[in-house]
């Protein structure tokens, strides 16, 4: 019964004190400050700069056709004579509306490729946590933003930084 017992005790050690021993294999990084020096996110930056810049010239040119029939109405709405002013006034609110709707279409498609490339991106540096975690048997990798505290030798952000950079 005594054999048992010290069995059973031992097991039981051994069980819970398992988890105690895999801490060493928990490591930590800095998924922001990796995908803020990505040189992969300047690039995306510039081609998506290069893919809307006509949308943002004609909304531009829209704007600035706005503002001059806003301020000739302004200026001179006084001297048209009344159908003059409200065929303005109309014109203007049609040219609103219509200004209004290419911005937010602008805004919308502008936000989905960004959130497109930004998902490419991190996609990417998940991809290579993961072989670092599994080329150094890490059973955890953590995100820092995670943490109130970690000690800096658990940290592999460094290293995929340089992965992510070749």
């Amino acid at each position: 019964m005594k054999k048992w017992l010290y069995i059973v005790s031992i097991m039981l050690v051994i069980t819970t004190a398992s988890p105690v021993w895999s801490i060493d294999r928990i490591a930590v990084v800095n998924i922001t400050n990796i995908f803020q020096q990505s040189p992969q996110r300047a690039t995306v930056a510039k081609e998506l700069e290069e893919e809307f810049k006509d949308r943002v010239t004609e909304l531009q040119c829209m704007e600035r056709d706005l503002q001059s029939k806003t301020q000739k109405l302004q200026n001179t709405g006084n001297d048209m004579n009344p159908q003059e002013r409200k065929e303005l006034e109309q014109s203007l609110m049609i040219q609103r509306e219509k200004f209004s709707s290419k911005i937010q279409s602008f805004e919308q498609d502008n936000h989905r490729r960004q959130t497109e490339e930004r998902h490419k991106i991190l996609s990417q540096i998940h991809e290579i946590v993961r072989n670092i975690a599994h080329q150094e048997e890490y059973d955890i990798v953590i995100d820092i933003s995670a943490l109130a505290y970690f000690n800096p030798s658990k940290d592999i952000t460094n290293s995929v930084l340089a992965q992510v950079v070749k």
